[in-house]
């Protein structure tokens, strides 16, 4: 006896459809599963036959062997469960095969039969998609959560015996709704907020415009990680297509909940205790993407950056550099999408005094060395604008007048950002941090007196390949926010202001 289902295997962000067949045949009693299962769809044996037996329905008391097709890609996660119990109960004659071809089956299954909650849905629904199919079947909780990819119909079925009833034609599932989009709210902070500080506002502008990476530096108490939270506050809505990316994510690493669409872009600012597959995904099992990755379209904030282990923040290169971060295991690599903006704070040293007007450093000078030393060159290397933030003086402290607002500024960067999808939507780029350096040189169009000014800074900066790339990212948004096509010697000015640290490396940590 034989039967077929199809089930989805998520691995990444990307759902790759599984055929699951399975074949009951002489022998003892017990549920085989081949085909490169990994340990949560291994656990699906102890599962399975509890969950159809207390839906009223008869396992098989004999040999049962369930293959999940290709054997090439290793299958993880409990939304296996379903599609399993399906091919069981069709190779014992139970449901009527023809509406099986339709659907893709996704769930993790209780020991009652109940169908809970399960992570990646959207991916599955996607997968379907491409596939042809004409829907899914999901549990009754992740339905709106699917419902979200057009001309697709779904099934959101709260058990098992749901689902049996639905392919019988004896029960008949509500109609489904896609989950509201979680539009972008009115941000609790404003730019307006900050006093003072002049031009770490107008680097945080740039950063927001171009994408660009940016680390503050300065004494506690001046304001970095205040600059820091409000970049998110003057950064555009998403795309739809980012929006998707983003709450594709979100799915998988279980964060959703009952929201659709995410338009408001991320801003995760991990706590510097995290560990390196908590930064950057992975974990046992089923791997899921980490903090770089849920910050995909959106903000990175790594607050006290001296303080992360250093591991994990080197192991930012690669998607500093590629925007994407590769997970590699025994059973293979699986890549998460990771194009995030990087906005870093740091103290000069460990008093974080060194440097400071008002207040005497009190660190050692070995110390203060193995403080800096802790960030490496390649790693600030990638880091577009590299900025000192002053202490405020007691009149900024007093001036209550208000700044320019976060809606006013995000306008301009909106404007910035529509010049730069038009430079670049020939070759898929979404803003100017985003294209490697050959193609920046050619499309940069500098004016003959920044040519000049950029050769004598490269020189006197000692500017390596990277970094002569991106302060040329740079300066190209600062001409876009200027509305200019050619980039002169005023904007690149600016651009090489920005990297301040390039003179004394040792003190950009």
């Amino acid at each position: 006896m034989y039967g077929k289902v199809i089930g989805v295997a998520v691995i990444g962000v990307r759902g790759h459809p599984v055929a699951v067949e399975a074949h009951i045949g002489r022998g003892l009693p017990a549920l085989c599963l081949t085909g490169l299962p990994g340990v949560s769809v291994q656990d699906a044996r102890e599962r399975v036959r509890p969950a159809v037996e207390s839906s009223g329905l008869e396992w098989p008391l004999r040999r049962v062997v369930v293959n999940l097709s290709p054997v090439t890609i290793r299958k993880d996660g409990p939304g296996l469960d379903l599609p399993i119990a399906m091919g069981v109960l069709a190779a014992s004659g139970q449901l009527p095969a023809a509406l099986l071809e339709r659907y893709a089956f996704a769930g993790e299954l209780s020991l009652k039969g109940t169908l809970m909650p399960t992570p990646g849905i959207l991916a599955v629904a996607l997968a379907a998609q491409r596939k042809g199919l004409e829907g899914v079947i999901v549990p009754q909780a992740n339905a709106a959560e699917a419902a979200l990819v057009e001309r697709l119909k779904v099934i959101g079925a709260p058990s098992l015996s749901a689902v049996v009833g639905f392919l019988r034609g004896d029960w008949q599932p509500e109609p489904v709704v896609a989950a509201p989009s979680e539009g972008s709210a009115a941000p609790q902070a404003d730019l307006s907020e900050v006093r003072g500080q002049g031009q770490a506002r107008r680097a945080l502008e740039v950063a927001a415009a171009g994408g660009h990476n940016l680390l503050l530096m300065g004494s506690p108490g001046a304001g970095k990680t205040m600059l820091a939270r409000r970049l998110a506050t003057v950064l555009p809505a998403l795309s739809r297509e980012e929006a998707l990316e983003v709450t594709q994510l979100h799915s998988i690493a279980g964060l959703l909940g009952e929201s659709g669409l995410i338009f408001t872009r991320p801003f995760r600012a991990p706590h510097h205790s995290v560990s390196m597959s908590g930064l950057l995904g992975g974990g046992t099992g089923f791997l899921r993407p980490g903090e770089a990755s849920l910050a995909h379209n959106g903000v990175l904030f790594l607050d006290e950056l001296n303080e992360f282990r250093r591991d994990a923040i080197e192991g930012l290169r690669q998607p500093l550099e590629d925007g994407r971060v590769v997970v590699t295991r025994a059973a293979g690599a699986v890549e998460f999408p990771a194009r995030f903006t990087l906005i870093a704070a740091a103290n000069p040293c460990p008093c974080g005094f060194d440097g400071d007007t008002r207040r005497r450093c009190d660190c050692l000078d070995h110390r203060k060395l193995a403080y800096r030393q802790k960030l490496s060159g390649p790693l600030l290397d990638r880091m577009d604008i590299r900025l000192n933030v002053p202490r405020l003086s007691p009149a900024d402290l007093l001036d209550e007048s208000l700044g320019e607002s976060s809606e006013r500024v995000r306008g301009r960067v909106e404007e910035a950002r529509d010049r730069q999808r038009r430079r670049w939507a020939d070759l898929g780029y979404r803003c100017n941090s985003d294209p490697p350096g050959p193609l920046i040189r050619n499309r940069c169009e500098l004016t003959g007196d920044a040519q000049e000014l950029l050769a004598r800074a490269a020189e006197a900066l000692s500017l390596t390949g990277r970094g002569f790339d991106r302060a040329l990212k740079v300066a190209r948004t600062v001409a876009d926010l200027q509305g200019s096509d050619r980039v002169a010697s005023g904007h690149l000015a600016e651009a090489l202001s920005y990297r301040s640290g390039d003179k004394e490396p040792a003190r950009a940590g």
